[in-house]
């Protein structure tokens, strides 16, 4: 529900360079810190809806179809509702709002609904159908879409790369192996492998097709992938030679190798199920392995298609008039951010809360499962905490040291040594996950198999997950915030060298999981400010320079998913948003620019734009999913990041200090 921002009241004779008026200030934390505490799960955690663009949902429809699953027809209405709401002004749909059109999304979005039963001839269909056969038809889909296509005979699995089950057979010192890619496309090509091999066919009872969507006549005759932006012909040109070897002796693998590879997929896949939270918490990989076990004959009714599938609708978001699919949850990440913001805004029921919060993220530490990680790092101790409810095998590097930041601010609050264990095995895991290049990836450590990006499947880029200067900020963080320095900790000056050594030209930093320079930017000052780099080191002052600059007229900050793009050449405007803002401004405090004009007037913009529940509404997607392919809306930024700022703001400037003495 969208939320009128309210007018606050501000001294018309204040000079511009005029911080906010300190009634207002306090008044802005206590409305958006109670209304945060009011957003708690009843056992004190917190979790916000996970927002993707439309492929979810309209695969969502189309698996249930896929399936010859009973038809749902409130719930298909539904997300009828959400696909027609989201559609764009460019007649598509696109992969964040206010982005431009996707091939890939808007193919998947026309599908879907018209499976839901809307008319080929109803207007937004109408719109839909030319706006794809504008841009050269369905067959410029990714090759995620391709597949979908193959496995509703829309195309022949001539269109789709050749990709063997026998992969799973592969030493690990092949060019290609499962420990080389990142874990999301790990537990996205397993199952799928499986589908690869069957072929099988939707059920697809309505028969409901989209050729309309093509503007070649031949379907069937429809060949592999033109090379993506991102590849390099000389590998692409490789890979596809591959690529028709393999077409050619496919038939030839022996049976007794590809059951062999089968049985190896489903076993890896059986013991990642991870009960009701499915197969890497995440939404692709959890549908391909409900498709891979039905293609193998496994009843509805057996226990591993059973939960699989159950994980999926844990993910709807039903509401009164609409209702969508998240790409996954978010309550590791939403808890600990929270906390963090209202052990900043105080007081004794905010203490309380993070408190609560705190001793919930505890037991959600994964201690005895060695996650797919201990591949590359044998002899390390698990550790770390996942971004979902439960997801062992995946526990994450940014989440673990956003969860031990909180827990040592929570015993400086008086807390104890309950956290003690906690932090340390997090801290252990940490450094052992750290990569050779002194950074720090999401899943990983040393995933730098760049070529990989080349094959023909990788036409989305995103099959890696090499360190990022977000990751390797937050890590250097939290090791500062642990008493760490450069001078006593070889892991925390690696970390920073690697950060001086991926500053941009302009000043600024990548943001793989935010968007982007100003979340990355953000992330590094805070790091670079917890490891006791001087305040006027070149480094920071470029940053700040950087950050000043691209401040909008309206006193905020804002960026969109278009900075992803290859040939970036330097920040492009963009509407304000208060996560973006907050970010922003923290990153100018971290630097020590309490005082500066531009830090001041960020404030002023995040309570002028505060509504009456005392939070902020935000449509814009300021997560990171995967750049130029996935982004993500996360409901909770704009409910703590803004009062995070705010309260840091007041907390510096009643102090005698303006020194940000923590990690983040």
């Amino acid at each position: 529900m969208n939320v009128e921002p309210r007018t606050r009241e501000f001294d018309a004779g204040a000079s511009a360079s005029a911080g906010p008026d300190k009634a207002a200030l306090e008044a802005g934390i206590v409305a958006a810190r109670d209304a945060l505490l009011q957003h708690r799960k009843s056992d004190g955690h917190w979790v916000f809806e996970l927002e993707a663009d439309a492929t979810i949902p309209a695969e969502y429809v189309l698996l249930r179809h896929y399936l010859d699953e009973p038809v749902l027809s409130e719930l298909e209405a539904k997300i009828a509702v959400y696909l027609r709401r989201i559609q764009c002004d460019h007649d598509g749909w696109a992969l964040f709002h206010g982005g431009d059109f996707d091939m890939s999304a808007s193919v998947k979005a026309y599908f879907a609904l018209k499976m839901i039963g809307d008319s080929v001839d109803a207007p937004h269909m109408v719109r839909a159908r030319k706006a794809i056969l504008a841009r050269g038809g369905a067959s410029r889909s990714n090759v995620f879409t391709r597949i979908l296509l193959a496995l509703y005979g829309v195309l022949s699995w001539r269109a789709v790369p050749v990709m063997p089950i026998e992969i799973m057979l592969l030493p690990r010192w092949f060019p290609f192996h499962l420990t080389k890619i990142s874990y999301w496309a790990r537990t996205v090509i397993v199952p799928l492998l499986v589908l690869m091999l069957k072929k099988p066919q939707a059920k697809n009872r309505l028969g409901i097709s989209i050729e309309e969507l093509f503007v070649e006549k031949d379907l069937q005759a429809i060949g592999t992938l033109p090379k993506a932006p991102h590849q390099k012909t000389s590998w692409f040109v490789f890979f596809t030679v591959v690529d028709k070897g393999l077409r050619l002796v496919d038939p030839l693998f022996p049976k007794g190798t590809r059951d062999k590879a089968v049985a190896k997929a489903v076993a890896f896949t059986t013991e990642r199920l991870n009960g009701e939270d499915g197969l890497g918490a995440i939404y692709p990989a959890m549908a391909n392995s409900v498709m891979m076990y039905a293609v193998l004959g496994y009843p509805a009714e057996h226990p591993s298609r059973a939960i699989a599938r159950k994980s999926i609708e844990k993910l709807l978001v039903i509401k009164d008039d609409e209702a969508y699919c998240q790409p996954c949850v978010s309550p590791i990440w939403d808890t600990a951010l929270a906390a963090h913001a209202v052990i900043e805004a105080g007081g004794e029921a905010a203490h309380a809360a993070a408190k609560q919060a705190l001793d919930w993220l505890k037991p959600m530490q994964v201690l005895d499962v060695e996650g797919d990680w201990i591949e590359k790092r044998p002899g390390v101790r698990p550790g770390g905490w996942a971004f979902q409810y439960a997801n062992p095998h995946y526990p994450d590097l940014d989440d673990t040291a956003v969860v031990v930041m909180a827990m040592d601010r929570a015993r400086a609050l008086g807390s104890g040594n309950s956290y003690d264990e906690s932090i340390a095995r997090g801290r252990e895991w940490l450094l052992g996950l750290q990569s050779r290049d002194g950074g720090w990836a999401a899943f990983d450590a040393d995933n730098l198999e760049y070529y990989l990006n080349n094959i023909p499947f990788a036409d989305h880029g995103a099959l890696l997950d090499p360190p990022t200067d977000d990751v390797t900020a937050r890590c250097v963080s939290m090791l500062a915030q642990l008493g760490e320095t450069q001078a006593n900790s070889p892991a925390m000056k690696a970390g920073v060298d690697y950060l001086r050594r991926t500053q941009m030209a302009d000043g600024s930093w990548f943001g793989r999981w935010g968007v982007n320079y100003i979340y990355g930017t953000w992330s590094v000052l805070c790091a670079l400010n917890a490891a006791g780099v001087d305040h006027n080191d070149p480094m920071l002052r470029k940053a700040v320079e950087w950050l000043v600059k691209i401040q909008n007229s309206d006193g905020g900050w804002g960026e969109d998913g278009n900075s992803y793009k290859l040939d970036y050449r330097g920040y492009e405007r963009a509407d304000s948003t208060v996560s973006q803002t907050s970010w922003a401004t923290l990153a100018l405090m971290a630097a020590g620019e309490v005082d500066h004009l531009a830090t001041q007037r960020g404030m002023r913009y995040l309570l002028q734009t505060q509504a009456e529940n005392g939070l902020w509404d935000e449509q814009a997607y300021t997560g990171g999913g995967f750049p130029r392919v996935f982004y993500l809306r996360y409901h909770g930024y704009s409910k703590f990041f803004p009062l995070w700022a705010l309260a840091r703001y007041r907390n510096l400037r009643d102090s005698n200090s303006r020194l940000v003495g923590v990690g983040m």
